[in-house]
């Protein structure tokens, strides 16, 4: 008989994995993690973001049903979702850690003569805020290890609904194959399915959206080295060789090779999960 997994302590265990695995590549310690990646992060956004999607219009027409709403937006980023929600929504609380994001951020309000957004520096679950009507946390929790803190302080700042955006891992992409051997699970960092069951787990039982719409960028690798590399990075297998037979034959299996790149074809799409208080 298969044995019940701790959802919590799963995804206690990715993050920690995946935090380990972002420090290995940062190249300037001791200053914000996003200092030079904010702007890319910012046009990768603006790219999926040109064609529209579910999670986007669900949200909108939740908001447009409620109209004088408030709306807190936890790790906000660069903004996208405060400033797609802000003209549905009485008031938008912005809350970001990182000053560089959070830069992008009040250009776009200065540009845009957006007055109902405020922005508050702090992380989650960490922050104090007064409750809000609708909370959204999209793709912002994969660095907290205690989901269980996270999500209850989320529960406690809402009055209506909660919203997680989260990122579904195919089950049959590269990094599910290569985890599944390796770990003997097919989850290389949380997601979905992890927060899912670790929802249940909490006694929360959430309703679920499957993002239609744009599509996520596919990773591109300038060698299938450096697609070897990535891999046992985030998998922190990095000073072993003991996988790379296994590893080197899957990459040269799914790997496509186009201007001098080589492609991964797309291994996940968006979840939206939700609940009301």
């Amino acid at each position: 008989m298969e044995k019940v997994t701790n959802w919590l302590r799963l995804w206690e265990q990715l993050a920690e994995t995946q935090i380990k695995a972002f420090d290995r590549k940062k190249q300037h310690r001791g200053e914000d993690s996003w200092k030079h990646k904010a702007a890319h992060f910012e046009s990768l956004v603006k790219e999926k973001w040109a064609k529209p999607d579910s999670s986007r219009q669900f949200l909108a027409s939740i908001l447009a049903e409620n109209p004088g709403s408030t709306v807190l937006d936890i790790g906000a980023g660069t903004g996208a979702w405060s400033v797609f929600l802000a003209p549905f929504a009485a008031a938008v609380t912005a809350i970001e850690p990182s000053d560089a994001m959070g830069g992008i951020l009040k250009k776009k309000l200065e540009t845009e003569n957006i007055d109902n957004i405020r922005l508050v520096k702090g992380s989650w679950p960490d922050v104090e805020v007064t409750p809000h009507d609708y909370v959204l946390a999209a793709h912002s929790m994969y660095c907290n290890t205690d989901f269980k803190a996270f999500i209850r302080k989320m529960i406690s700042s809402t009055r209506k609904t909660c919203f997680l955006l989260l990122r579904a891992l195919f089950a049959d992409s590269i990094m599910a194959r290569a985890t599944q051997h390796i770990q003997g699970q097919p989850f290389d960092s949380p997601n979905f399915q992890v927060a899912y069951n670790a929802l249940l787990q909490m006694d929360i039982y959430p309703n679920v959206l499957m993002e239609t719409g744009a599509p996520w960028t596919p990773w591109a690798s300038d060698s299938q080295k450096e697609a070897l590399d990535e891999i046992k990075n985030r998998l922190g297998v990095q000073d072993t060789s003991e996988h790379d037979d296994f590893l080197i034959s899957l990459l040269d299996v799914h790997l496509k090779e186009k201007d001098g790149k080589y492609i991964w074809p797309v291994g996940n799409r968006s979840a939206l999960v939700y609940w009301d208080v």
